[in-house]
């Protein structure tokens, strides 16, 4: 049985107001399409709710990627050689696989004890609550191609 989209709306605009933010359209858009599409950039994010709310503009969406950040309610991560990415799993202190030859991502669950999983040898006075980890290397489709361009 699947929800209805008035159920959807009012689930998002709870997160929203969980959080001490006013609802508006496009921040019930921006949460939307994050959590259909995770790993997605401001200019993703951007088209996506520009088909729903045309009269959108980019710094609005960052508005909105800010302030939900700020809030918790999703999350920033910068991988390297890639714009800043943004996902509605957040609070849980999980990592990330990217594969170097396609930019495959994928999440990984933190896979020791408790959030930090990792304990700086030196923490310089600063009180760590989170670890962000990126795991790279091929994704299986790449390992493929690989395989194949080595046994030709």
């Amino acid at each position: 049985m699947t929800s209805s989209p008035l159920v959807d709306r009012e689930a998002l605009a709870e997160r929203i107001r969980a959080v001490g933010l006013k609802v508006t359209a496009p921040r019930l858009a921006v949460l939307k399409m994050l959590d259909q599409a995770a790993h997605s950039s401001a200019d993703q994010v951007f088209g996506a709710v520009r088909e729903e709310l045309p009269g959108t503009s980019t710094q609005a969406i960052y508005g909105v990627l800010s302030a939900f950040a700020a809030a918790g309610l999703v999350r920033r991560f910068d991988p390297a050689g890639s714009p800043a990415l943004y996902e509605s799993r957040a609070g849980d202190n999980h990592h990330h696989v990217v594969c170097v030859r396609c930019g495959d991502l994928r999440d990984v669950d933190c896979v020791i004890g408790e959030a930090p999983c990792l304990t700086p040898s030196d923490t310089s006075g600063f009180s760590v609550f989170a670890a962000e980890v990126t795991f790279t290397g091929l994704c299986a489709d790449c390992q493929k191609v690989n395989a194949e361009l080595e046994a030709s």
